[in-house]
């Protein structure tokens, strides 16, 4: 085992809880109490289930977790355990994967605009491997890092039709020129990196993309450089209901990397995947604190009713303050970000012979024009109340340092009894007993891989990529 997971760190439960099942017992609990305060749950298990799944997918990727998609300490210590490596936007996140002690050589700093500050603090704290798109990018990091690796960050489509947050990443036509600019200042380039976001789930692009990375390498090579690392970024999804699996992204992956940087070729390959880890795993669980019965004839912020369909008497419940629940489009601290379109569902069943009203739900108290999510179909709800919302595992939850002073719901973290064995399997370190080693390889209710899937060792060795 590595060391920096170990049971006093998670809840040990038995296989086949579901974070749902965990949320009513310590709702139970707070019920009891009296305690409104908001908070997480999640399943550990969940994130090394997929990390298993993403290793056998993916066999020649090395996955480097994005800190700024979910900055529990939980899920840090459960993927360094795993052999994982961080990508980090800004000193903040570099700061917390190396408080639990990831090594320098696991932290690739990922972000295309930084602060000069905190290309000094990577510097002066080990971290080399960086990305570059621009030449103000490249000057700043020449004159504040002068033993960078840079990775050339190139755009992963640049057609009409591309999502906007692919904003970041140079285009063909001038990495050359880049990576002559590089050469003259003397920064070190060791490889090219895309990114094609979280929403772009067309396998082709990826592959269109490694085709583009492939020109970049030859470009750089021609220069001198020695090119050997490929990151292929993100874009991964979280849950099975999207309109296309991860199963079709990595097979489409897996073909164009043997077209394009064949195994033995020398090119090492990494990628992001930040919403494939954790959106399922978290659920989320806050109390009505305020309620408002729209009238009838009350049209809504938009000039709709606000049901969207008619006159039916939605209710607008507001969540409890110390969940501090606000939305995206929110300024200001915030401890919690509920995106915008989510789904909730309350905590007890409602009554079939209970009508359902078209809801809105905002919130914290004094930012009632905040919406959380509209036109949702609740039944009549009181102060007081709880609703759970579900996969909830990405971009609500950001590091510490980066909360303004602002208390973090408490998170409780759970693994089943079967998947702390599957982590410790995964290191090498054989089950205590007969039993023990029977109960991991046998197929399992909560939806595992099969056996031949959690008996393997690991697919590579993760060391550092510099």
């Amino acid at each position: 085992m590595n060391g920096y997971l170990n049971e006093s760190n998670f809840m040990m439960v038995e296989e086949g809880f579901t974070t749902r099942h965990l949320l009513e017992n310590l709702l139970v609990e707070l019920c009891q109490a009296s305690d409104q305060q908001a908070f997480f749950v999640a399943d550990l298990g969940d994130i090394v289930k997929k990390h298993l799944h993403f290793l056998k997918a993916l066999p020649r990727v090395k996955p480097y977790f994005p800190v700024k998609c979910n900055g529990s300490e939980g899920v840090i210590r459960l993927l360094a355990e795993l052999g994982a490596g961080f990508a980090c936007t800004n000193k903040a996140e570099i700061a917390c994967v190396q408080s639990i002690g990831i090594p320098a050589g696991k932290i690739f700093y990922s972000s295309p605009c930084k602060q000069v500050a905190h290309i000094k603090y990577a510097a002066n704290h080990g971290v080399q491997l960086m990305t570059f798109d621009n030449e103000v990018e490249l000057s700043k990091v020449a004159r504040s890092h002068p033993h960078a690796r840079m990775l050339l960050a190139v755009a992963a489509d640049s057609s009409p039709s591309a999502h906007p947050s692919m904003t970041f990443g140079a285009t063909l036509k001038s990495c050359r020129h880049l990576l002559e600019t590089a050469k003259e200042q003397a920064v070190e380039v060791v490889g090219i990196s895309f990114h094609l976001g979280s929403r772009v789930l067309e396998p082709e692009a990826f592959a269109q993309s490694v085709a583009a990375a492939q020109l970049a390498f030859e470009m750089g090579r021609e220069l001198g450089y020695r090119m050997h690392l490929l990151d292929i970024g993100g874009g991964f999804p979280g849950t099975e209901d999207t309109r296309t699996r991860f199963e079709e992204i990595a097979a489409v992956i897996n073909s164009a990397l043997d077209l394009y940087f064949p195994d033995g070729c020398g090119v090492e390959i990494v990628a992001r995947p930040g919403r494939y880890y954790v959106t399922s795993a978290f659920a989320f669980a806050a109390s009505v604190t305020a309620m408002e019965e729209v009238p009838a004839e009350q049209p809504g912020s938009d000039g709709r009713w606000d049901g969207g369909t008619g006159p039916p008497s939605p209710w607008a419940p507001g969540l409890g303050p110390s969940g501090r629940v606000e939305t995206r489009q929110v300024t200001g601290p915030r401890c919690i970000l509920i995106p915008c379109g989510c789904s909730a569902s309350p905590r007890q069943r409602p009554c079939p012979d209970h009508p359902s009203h078209s809801s809105s739900l905002r919130g914290p108290p004094g930012h009632a024009e905040d919406l959380i999510a509209d036109s949702l179909k609740l039944p009549e709800l009181q102060v007081g109340d709880w609703l759970i919302f579900e996969d909830m595992g990405a971009y609500t939850i950001a590091t510490s340092s980066l909360l303004g002073g602002c208390p973090q719901p408490q998170i409780t973290y759970a693994m089943s009894r079967v998947a702390w064995k599957a982590v410790q399997l995964f290191q090498g370190k054989p089950p205590q007993t007969e039993d023990d080693r029977e109960s991991v390889c046998a197929p399992l209710s909560c939806g595992w891989e099969m056996a031949e899937t959690l008996c393997v060792t690991p697919v590579f060795a993760p060391a550092g990529i510099i």
